[in-house]
């Protein structure tokens, strides 16, 4: 289900750390230039075979965060708590309102960090005793730990909500934090996802798609939307796009192109929108025939046009469950950039090889 229309909330910042660099601008310059991101991995450093993937430049969790509290964090958890750093961090922030009591956050994510599990489980098999493993490293173990991590840094004590859903869990994270708001649960959500690049990830994606785009390069990094009631914007913050519906469906095989193709619609039905009204449509382009089916749909409901205004988000590889929130990222930033897409309606839809479909309708900010 979908926040009550009454209660549409708006997007009014945004961060990430991505393969284009630290931040919101770096994001957005990597976005206008479209600058490959792909680079050659160290084969002993990440215990895979010689080959590229889209890893965010020069990041070390310790040297980003420094050497306080870090010790024993992990690469999902460090990119998050980067991610919701470097937009708190911003001038124009308000972190009396942002973080606290009445403050939110909810995180996407596939597993949190296979690394970590696959680690910390082999250190107990492996040990003299099973119970002969680091006690600091146990935290990276469960999922809700980038999410936990990033409360704890920030002072953000309001739910706190880890949601595993693959490629569509940035979506279903948007859905999440618009009915924390529309409940009074929450005054601010911060909606964030991360992903990292590990061993771990590397030889799940390689053995579990078989055929399916083996040569897909994986990418990783992590972003936040800052949603709010539309009341709450502020010129310093002031609201980017109206986050006007959220649909999802389930269906795997021959089903999936007649069930994304009735989200699609629907999502726009639900918007008030017409498939004429889109703007812009971002699919999460996914590796392979799924990716295809995906562009397909959005070209027969919202035209060819409407898919060539922004650049894919496969240009910073395969990054899964955070691939909605940088599917986002990268409208509004184009958006900011378009004085034509003042008040214009785009569409983010996601589509997992597990069976889960999502859709989203925003409207963009009308520049006033």
């Amino acid at each position: 289900m979908s926040a009550p229309a009454t209660a549409r909330p708006v997007i009014t910042g945004w961060s990430a750390v991505s393969p284009y660099g630290m931040g919101a601008e770096a994001f957005a310059e990597g976005r206008r230039t479209r600058r490959p991101t792909a680079a050659p991995v160290d084969p002993e450093r990440w215990r895979v075979p010689a080959g590229d993937a889209h890893l965010v430049p020069g990041f070390e969790v310790r040297e980003v965060l420094g050497k306080k509290g870090t010790r024993s964090m992990d690469r999902v958890t460090g990119l998050a708590v980067a991610a919701v750093g470097s937009l708190l961090g911003r001038p124009e922030a308000e972190r009396e309102t942002e973080t606290g009591e009445r403050a939110a956050l909810v995180l996407a994510t596939t597993t949190g960090s296979a690394a970590s599990m696959m680690d910390f489980t082999r250190s107990s098999l492996e040990g003299a005793r099973p119970y002969d493993v680091d006690p600091a490293v146990m935290p990276n173990a469960v999922m809700n730990c980038a999410a936990g991590q990033c409360a704890i840094w920030y002072g953000i004590k309001g739910p706190n909500t880890t949601l595993a859903g693959g490629r569509a869990a940035g979506l279903l994270s948007l859905n999440y934090a618009t009915r924390l708001l529309s409940t009074g649960r929450a005054d601010t959500v911060l909606c964030a996802a991360a992903e990292e690049y590990s061993h771990a990830r590397y030889w799940l994606e390689r053995h579990s798609r078989g055929t399916e785009a083996p040569g897909a390069a994986l990418g990783e990094g992590a972003a936040v939307l800052l949603i709010r009631p539309a009341s709450a914007a502020t010129p310093e913050r002031p609201a980017l796009a109206e986050v006007l519906s959220v649909r999802s469906r389930v269906a795997t095989g021959s089903r999936v192109h007649a069930a994304l193709e009735a989200c699609v619609r629907s999502a726009l039905e639900e918007a008030g929108a017409d498939p004429g009204d889109v703007w812009a449509a971002s699919p999460s382009d996914a590796p392979g025939s799924l990716g295809r089916l995906e562009r397909e749909v959005l070209t027969d409901v919202c035209g060819s046009t409407a898919l060539e205004r922004v650049p894919a988000v496969g240009l910073i590889g395969d990054v899964s469950a955070a691939s909605a929130q940088f599917q986002i990222a990268t409208l509004l930033s184009a958006a900011g950039d378009d004085p034509a897409a003042a008040g214009r309606i785009a569409v983010v839809t996601s589509a997992d090889r597990d069976g889960s479909l999502a859709c989203a309708v925003l409207r963009l900010a009308d520049g006033r």
